[in-house]
């Protein structure tokens, strides 16, 4: 039976933020830990290592509880804007800002990154960096056309998002008109990444369950240029591991990276 969507509400009352992280990213049992934030991180540290993408302010979108996907940018961009819809992740977000306690842990992801980047004895460092660079944790809705109304932000030099586009989304055509609203939060030659998964219709977050749009790479490429981008890269990496088919469908993975004209 198709999974019906999972509207603002049921997010706002339902979603644990602790939960999903346990499910996908505790280093002792999350199965997106591993085949996922390696295909994501080793892309964020290529495109950001290049030169090819570079400025001073970045922002993210739908950030979810997790830093993970920000660990390359802060190497190129001293001023990063995170943000989520949910009042629930934006508080682990701060939590991890300001090293409470209770924070959650991203060292695999950091140790990856930083071998990647040949400085594997820095986590500390690494983790520090990224908190200086993180200058604003916000409140966004990304269907909205602006989606830190009331705030306008100036417009940024990149944009990059993992799993958000896909929760919120209902179709295609809902799809291709956040990125045209993402646009206007970006300069002209302005650079966005989207990372995420392809052809899945569900995932789980605890016992909850939720809808996930299935997307196929061709929607992706044909909504980029119906929203106005010139795609760069357009990568996809089939999954591998099926032993968790019960938590979520998804059969691939895809980076996306493009520009505003």
């Amino acid at each position: 039976m198709d999974t019906p969507f999972s509207g603002p509400e049921i997010f706002i009352k339902d979603f644990n933020s602790k939960d999903y992280y346990d499910s996908y990213y505790a280093s002792d049992k999350g199965v997106m830990l591993g085949e996922w934030t390696n295909f994501a991180l080793k892309n964020f540290h290529d495109i950001f290592s290049s030169g090819v993408v570079k400025g001073n302010t970045l922002i993210d979108i739908g950030a979810g509880p997790t830093i993970y996907h920000l660990l390359s940018a802060c190497e190129v961009f001293p001023n990063i804007i995170t943000s989520d819809f949910l009042e629930q992740n934006l508080a682990e977000l701060k939590k991890w800002l300001t090293k409470e306690s209770n924070m959650l842990n991203w060292t695999p992801c950091v140790k990856y990154v930083c071998d990647l980047e040949g400085k594997s004895v820095n986590l500390g460092e690494k983790e520090e960096k990224l908190r200086k660079s993180v200058k604003q944790v916000l409140k966004c809705d990304v269907l909205k056309k602006n989606p830190f109304e009331p705030l306008v932000l100036p417009p940024a030099d990149c944009l990059i998002s993992c799993f958000c586009l896909e929760s919120a989304c209902k179709d295609v055509a809902s799809y291709c008109n956040t990125l045209k609203s993402l646009k206007d939060l970006l300069k002209p030659g302005g650079h966005i990444i989207l990372q995420s998964a392809l052809n899945g219709t569900f995932y789980y977050v605890g016992e909850k369950k939720y809808y996930c749009l299935s997307i196929a790479k061709e929607d992706i490429e044909k909504s980029f240029i119906e929203a106005g981008y010139e795609i760069v890269k357009l990568e996809v990496q089939q999954r591998e591991d099926m032993s968790s088919l019960d938590i979520s469908d998804y059969d691939s993975f895809y980076c996306i990276h493009a520009r505003k004209p």
